[in-house]
């Protein structure tokens, strides 16, 4: 009991519990089963997002350039979709292919020439959105394949309301758990997961115990660049439209789930479950809101507050462990020789 109540986890899920009574008890509509399953649906884009930006901030980097990745994906996706047919197989293939490239292209970067993570992915943020825009001159994508809305209506899992109107457990949600399940194995069962957990606690350490700095950070820049280009792929299916300028711009309430979650802006702590909390209080939040008539603009409010607080948190945190290092430096045992002129003297 003792060990739960030390896990941040614990803690994000009694707020959840806790405003989930508060939002009900304003309209009982929010704690039902088809209103969970459409939260699960709608965030399943920020979630996927979150997973990636997990990995990056355990590996002690950030990334600010996922949504422009996100975007370029989804929208050269489509357009060769649009081109030459295909299949849901083949738009996932090769979101994901483009997302591994521009990713790799951050890590490189970032490795090689040893630029700040923060300064290296606005960069790269504003040159793929900037060529994307040029070459799209702007353009929105309203016609999609067939098969993008086909996809998009599959459920896992089919109910029904009291009217008979149907609704369930969609593929989306299916893509989002599998990919946590994927990400939570990688975490915690495996060699590439502790080293992305050792260079994000300490990168000199890392080095000194044979760890491949320069491959871990490409490995995780390519696997958000990979999981940047999913959620691209999803935000088409969710609202069945492309516009270069619709994910822009989202960064924040991602990296502030993740922040929210329990992972460190610092690097070297995160969890997959915690990552999956902290995106559903937010979803939570802004759903409650919107049921509660509050203004949308208080939710942007709530974003940048936790991420002030997680950050002041993470640094308090750092400098109450700076401080309570006790350095116990002992005087060294004097030679027989030493002793002897000692004495001489």
């Amino acid at each position: 009991m003792k060990k739960l109540l030390e896990r941040h986890e614990t803690y994000v899920l009694a707020i959840i519990i806790l405003l989930s009574i508060l939002i009900t008890s304003f309209n009982p509509n929010f704690l039902t089963l088809e209103n969970a399953f459409d939260l699960l649906k709608s965030n399943a884009f920020t979630g996927i997002l979150a997973i990636g930006v997990l990995f990056v901030l355990i590996s002690g980097g950030i990334d600010i350039s996922f949504a422009a990745t996100a975007t370029i994906a989804e929208y050269l996706t489509v357009i060769v979709c649009l081109q030459i047919g295909g299949s849901m197989l083949f738009a996932f293939a090769m979101a994901v292919l483009i997302g591994i490239l521009l990713g790799m292209v951050n890590g490189y970067l970032i490795d090689r020439f040893s630029i700040p993570p923060i300064i290296t992915t606005i960069a790269t943020m504003n040159l793929y959105y900037g060529l994307l825009i040029v070459f799209s001159k702007g353009r929105w994508l309203y016609t999609l394949p067939p098969y993008f809305r086909s996809f998009a209506d599959i459920r896992i899992l089919t109910l029904s309301t009291a009217n008979g109107l149907p609704y369930g457990i969609s593929i989306i949600t299916a893509i989002w758990f599998a990919l946590m399940l994927l990400a939570s194995f990688i975490l915690n069962f495996t060699r590439l997961g502790r080293s992305i957990y050792a260079v994000g606690g300490d990168v000199i350490s890392a080095q000194r115990i044979g760890i491949r700095v320069r491959m871990i950070r490409v490995s995780v820049y390519s696997f958000m660049g990979a999981l940047a280009a999913v959620a691209g792929i999803v935000q088409a299916l969710l609202v069945q439209t492309v516009a270069p300028n619709s994910i822009v711009g989202k960064e924040l309430n991602v990296i502030a789930a993740v922040v929210l979650g329990g992972a460190s802006l610092t690097g070297g702590v995160g969890s997959v479950g915690g990552m999956f909390l902290g995106v559903m209080l937010l979803a939570i939040v802004q759903n409650g809101m919107t049921l509660m008539k509050i203004p949308a603009v208080w939710y942007d409010v709530f974003v940048g507050l936790v991420i002030i607080i997680s950050v002041g948190f993470s640094s308090w945190k750092a400098k109450r462990r700076s401080s309570g290092a006790i350095i116990d430096v002992q005087e060294a045992p004097r030679t027989h020789s030493e002793q002897t002129a000692g004495g001489s003297r």
